[in-house]
């Protein structure tokens, strides 16, 4: 009897990638929060980047650096929190909490399907956008 509701709740999520995360939302919430230090055009060049500890990363690099490969999981990983950067003396800022939204699934590079907020995979909708 259990197996159909997991059967029906996992259809559910595999349901949910179709509930369009754009590209235009992401870009929209990444000037709002990251341009101040990865830049306009997310090339680590942002007006706080040369306070940081560390160099910023240019985020339209991400999949050349990852040999051809966009790193869905560990960028979504990044920007909630649960893989913590430090940068200025601490950790970069956390915007999981900021971000939090409804759920969606979201593919990785492997093909895995996990689960995130839905502004978090619209970030990462606009940053596949831009890679070179």
């Amino acid at each position: 009897m259990r197996r159909p509701i997991i059967l029906a709740a996992l259809a559910a999520c595999v349901a949910l990638p179709a509930m369009a995360q754009t590209a235009e939302e992401g870009e929209s919430r990444y000037k709002s929060w990251c341009v101040a230090c990865h830049g306009l055009e997310a090339r680590g060049d942002g007006p706080m980047a040369e306070m940081l500890t560390i160099e910023t990363p240019d985020l339209t690099l991400l999949a050349e650096t990852n040999g051809g490969v966009f790193p869905t999981k560990r960028v979504a990983r990044r920007i909630d929190g649960r893989d913590p950067v430090l940068g200025h003396g601490g950790e970069m800022p956390v915007y999981g909490d900021l971000f939090d939204g409804k759920p969606t699934v979201i593919e990785t590079e492997g093909g895995e399907l996990i689960l995130m907020s839905r502004p978090v995979a619209e970030l990462i909708v606009w940053l596949r956008s831009v890679q070179e």
